[in-house]
């Protein structure tokens, strides 16, 4: 069973990179478009992908990542 994330991994295309998307998908829920965010960045620090951009909000106490671009790597 893949992850969100590791299906947009595994859709992505080397070099390219890529917004991941919120709207139409269940990423419109801040909380799982955050956790997504975080296993990406996850993989980032394995060296599967680069995070190009990155943007957090503050959502009542919590810090989340509200947007992200990534470009694969491997």
């Amino acid at each position: 069973m893949t992850t969100l994330a590791q299906t947009l991994y595994l859709d992505s295309e080397f070099g390219i990179p890529l917004d991941v998307p919120r709207v139409g998908s269940t990423l419109e829920n801040p909380f799982v478009y955050d956790s997504v965010a975080r296993e990406l960045k996850a993989m980032a620090e394995r060296g599967l992908i680069e995070i190009v951009a990155e943007h957090q909000r503050q959502v009542s106490s919590d810090q989340l990542i509200d947007n992200l671009r990534f470009r694969r790597l491997r």
